[in-house]
């Protein structure tokens, strides 16, 4: 079977594509036929910068992925050929808090991933595609989606009428948009682009804040609501735009802190204490989390937003093309 991998070194232009040969099936195993996987910024940085993160090599890169199941392994009951699955991105992280061993089954990173024709996971390790969901769709959920469920719903208690601030326009943002408009709540979105935030607006975004043109945006976060701030930070930046963050929320509110795409640095967490701010970290979920996801969205019919899909051929110049930061919503590579 055709797969890429990181092997010699890293950087997209040394991902290679490769033969493997099929691993038998263990007890509890299950062989999936890929259909499709998505990127996450997470991909990204393991491809490029691995070595500094202490991944190791070979490794088949990318945590999402949909597909179908075409052989299980002896005890194997959960699914069965011919099942349309996703494999969660923790395999081990069924329910409960994380821990240091769920850490240590993260697909594409600690554990070979799914950017690869076929993939043997253990059927604790997978949840079944909602039935209205192309594969396409459904390869964009096990990572972004499943943190902006975990840092609004499982642990933000987002409720109707609240307002939260959205950071940007990429795939865990666009979700929780897309969360926030089904709950209930009013969402601020931010982009550098007026032609995204348009885009936001469409999916139910109430009002939007160009962050070049509006550089102090956290200010006019205060004037949308009234001088209060927002209820709910979905935090991508980092020390970038965190303490922009922690101006914007109000007293008491939450900030989600699920990515650190401006890099790492210092802060002044004055404003946490002052303003009793709670600050969660997000990363990911479990499969627990993973379906009762997936019966809101099914009850919904909520589609992803998907800007772009590549062939796996070209599963480079999908990530260079995550690399330019030009999308909105996710990036496929089908197969």
């Amino acid at each position: 079977m055709r797969v890429f991998e990181i092997r010699d070194a890293f950087g997209i232009d040394n991902l290679k594509l490769a033969e493997r040969q099929e691993a038998a099936l263990q007890p509890g195993q299950t062989r999936v036929r890929v259909r499709a996987t998505s990127l996450n910024y997470r991909d990204l940085m393991t491809v490029k910068h691995g070595g500094a993160r202490g991944v190791r090599v070979p490794l088949i890169p990318l945590s999402d992925g949909a597909g179908e199941v075409v052989e299980v392994g002896p005890g194997a009951s959960r699914v069965k050929p011919g099942d349309r699955v996703m494999g969660i991105f923790m395999q081990t992280w069924l329910a409960g808090e994380p821990t240091q061993a769920h850490a240590e089954s993260a697909l594409g990173g600690a554990i070979d991933g799914m950017l690869a024709e076929q993939v043997v996971l253990h059927e604790d390790g997978l949840v079944h595609v909602p039935d209205y969901l192309s594969y396409e769709e459904a390869a964009t959920l096990p990572c972004a989606a499943v943190t902006a469920w975990q840092g609004l719903m499982t642990k933000g208690g987002l409720q109707a009428g609240d307002t939260i601030l959205v950071l940007g326009t990429g795939g865990v943002s666009i979700f929780a948009l897309q969360f926030a408009a089904m709950a209930g709540a009013k969402a601020i979105v931010t982009s550098s682009s007026d032609a995204k935030l348009e885009q936001a607006r469409q999916l139910g975004a109430a009002d939007c804040i160009n962050y070049k043109t509006t550089p102090d945006w956290e200010k006019r976060v205060l004037e949308l609501t009234d001088g209060v701030g927002v209820d709910h930070v979905v935090e991508v930046g980092g020390v970038g735009t965190l303490e922009k963050s922690l101006q914007a929320v109000r007293i008491g509110g939450t900030v989600s802190l699920i990515g650190v795409l401006t890099g790492s640095g210092t802060m002044d967490p004055m404003a946490i204490l002052r303003k009793s701010i709670r600050m969660q970290g997000i990363y990911v979920g479990s499969r627990a989390m993973f379906e009762a996801m997936n019966r809101a969205l099914s009850l919904h019919t909520v589609r992803p937003v998907i800007d772009r899909a590549f062939p796996f051929e070209e599963s480079r110049q999908a990530l260079s093309y995550m690399e330019s930061a030009a999308h909105f919503g996710k990036i496929v590579v089908t197969l």
